[in-house]
């Protein structure tokens, strides 16, 4: 070969592409597995509404189900099937598990000591062993807080502002929810000073509900404040009941008040569910869940139903209502 040729031949082939086999193949981007374990009925749509903001907000980070990662939705109302769902979620290795609610999440923390668990809701993670402080949660586990019992006093001052001749109120719990003494002391803490008069009142299942509701109606009682979690379940049950003995009815989470609540006052949970995925993205990046420590909320909101206080004639006080974040007329 001539020596232009060999030059000429030179200078082709470096402008071909390597064989495949030299060829560096980019390897694929990890899909991440993140799992929620959900304390909430499949066929409620509480469900698909807080399923949509935190997948949406885990999207907006990069976590794309079906792209980026993998979704691992598990869901029930009944404790002992939490139970089995959180070994289930544990066994199929997940990067990290989301927990709905505080059971949800002791139920994951019993189940697993290495996978990271983020709780989306609980009221006192603390006293239920949850973690060992909110400044160093400690473990393998790290949320939000719902802050419930610090805004027990707030909330019915409130009642009281909206109903000025209340006087006896009822304090519904559930028995076998574990925050219930905790709730209870707060609101014992603050009735003296409102001089209100409180009786708590247990409601042992759903299926008690509607008798409890004509029980304290009988007795005298002008009011009703509900606590722990099952009236967010049951909040269709909790509103009708209220609503058929005309019994005035405050919650923390505005979610409940369309259903037959007068008033509730507190967190918006929907924004802790976005907050959740916020965790999630610092621990799969990285972060340790005992060096993250656990948030409070830092907006709390008001909201006020005046078809329920129309039906059951009474006039919520102006002064009150301008402060309201949302009024349902």
């Amino acid at each position: 070969m001539r020596r232009r040729e060999f030059i000429q031949a030179g200078v082709l082939s470096s402008a071909l592409p390597p064989p495949a086999s030299a060829q560096q193949i980019a390897p694929s981007p990890r899909i991440v597995k993140i799992g929620v374990l959900w304390q909430v009925n499949s066929a409620d749509d509480l469900l698909k509404i807080y399923s949509d903001v935190l997948t949406g907000a885990l999207s907006s980070l990069g976590y794309v189900d079906g792209k980026t990662a993998q979704f691992l939705h598990r869901s029930s109302n009944e404790p002992l099937r939490l139970r089995e769902l959180a070994k289930e979620l544990v066994d199929q290795a997940p990067d990290v598990i989301i927990a709905s609610s505080q059971l949800a999440a002791v139920e994951l923390k019993q189940a697993t000591t290495t996978i990271p668990i983020v709780f989306a809701t609980a009221p006192n993670p603390v006293d239920s062993g949850l973690i060992e402080s909110l400044a160093r949660p400690g473990g393998n586990i790290t949320g939000l807080s719902l802050m419930t019992v610090d805004t027990s006093g707030k909330r019915l001052g409130l009642f009281k502002e909206a109903i000025p001749s209340l006087h006896r109120v009822a304090l519904l719990f559930d028995p076998k929810e574990p925050p219930y003494l905790t709730n209870i002391s707060s609101y014992s803490d603050t009735v003296k000073a409102l001089g209100l008069e409180l009786r708590p009142v247990e409601i042992p299942s759903p299926d008690a509900i509607a008798q409890t509701f004509s029980v304290i109606a009988r007795e005298g009682f002008d009011g009703a404040v509900a606590v722990g979690l099952a009236p967010i379940l049951e909040r269709a049950r909790f509103g009708a009941a209220a609503l058929a003995e005309k019994m005035p009815l405050v919650y923390f989470a505005a979610e409940c008040v369309p259903y037959g609540f007068l008033m509730s006052y507190g967190l918006d949970i929907s924004e802790y569910f976005s907050g959740a995925a916020i965790y999630v993205d610092k621990i799969l990046k990285g972060a340790k869940p005992a060096d993250l420590p656990v948030e409070q909320p830092s907006r709390l909101k008001l909201v006020i139903n005046l078809k329920v206080a129309k039906a059951l004639g009474l006039s919520i006080p102006r002064s009150l209502l301008a402060t309201a974040d949302e009024v349902i007329e």
